[in-house]
């Protein structure tokens, strides 16, 4: 591997095993986010679940549409931020009743920004894998509720949605379209829910927290974009490097890193 592609991996496996959200929302805040898990309501997992199902579901056709197509420009990362910052400031003026009508929205942004990463990394984003892969970020950098120490890796999260992540792209290749009842899709949206909505969680957390308002969730907002750009930017520079070199050593050499 060139010197200049290994300083690219470098930099992606610092950005995928960085921690999570919850730690830095903790450092922001100066508070641990477990304070705010006790002043969710009863059914905040229920709402947590129909939310992050709706926004992935909205979020996979809907964020590219407007997208420039030109490979290789580089992405707007800091625009992204403004805009999700904006949602973040609606939702919590309203609190936690309005996750489910803000989280669709900043979803949305967000799957537009790793959308115009991966754009950037030189992927096709009219391409059913590269649109799979997109949606695959939103299950990076935090475990799923079955997960143990061994399954929470870059690759090995990867190698779990590979699956899934297959079939839903080529359903999509077959049809054209991405159609919200179609097994595949449902396959795929359920395992990445399952994983998303673990940082979800900790954001609807964090703004139940009292000194958080309106200004803490567009800082909150900010800081979700923020890791999931990380995420992002880090997966799709493996990504570039795997259809250089294989996947296969891309994955060894990042071990050794």
């Amino acid at each position: 591997m060139q010197d200049r592609d290994l300083a690219d991996l470098a930099y992606a496996k610092s950005l995928l095993e960085n921690p999570g959200l919850a730690a830095k929302i903790t450092s922001m805040l100066g508070t641990p986010i477990e304070k705010g898990f006790a002043l969710l309501p009863r059914n905040w997992s229920q709402v947590v679940s129909i939310g992050t199902r709706k926004a992935l579901t909205v979020a996979i056709e809907a964020a590219v549409l407007t997208l420039d197509k030109r490979a290789g420009r580089a992405s707007s990362d800091f625009l992204h931020k403004i805009l999700v910052a904006a949602s973040g400031a609606g939702g919590g003026f309203f609190g936690l009743p309005a996750l489910s009508v803000e989280l669709p929205i900043s979803t949305t942004i967000m799957m537009r920004s790793i959308a115009d990463i991966a754009r950037s990394e030189g992927e096709t984003i009219s391409d059913p894998h590269t649109k799979m892969a997109c949606i695959e970020v939103f299950a990076l950098g935090g475990p799923g509720a079955s997960d143990d120490a061994a399954e929470t890796g870059y690759f090995a999260v990867r190698a779990a949605l590979s699956k899934a992540v297959s079939d839903a792209a080529e359903y999509i290749a077959r049809r054209g379209i991405i159609e919200e009842g179609a097994p595949a899709i449902v396959r795929l949206i359920a395992q990445i829910a399952s994983r998303f909505g673990v940082q979800v969680s900790e954001k609807a957390a964090a703004q139940a927290i009292p000194v958080i308002g309106a200004a803490g969730g567009s800082i909150l907002n900010t800081l979700f974009m923020d890791h999931f750009q990380d995420m992002a930017r880090g997966h799709f520079i493996v990504r570039r490097l795997e259809s250089r070199y294989g996947r296969e050593e891309v994955r060894r050499v990042y071990r050794t890193l």
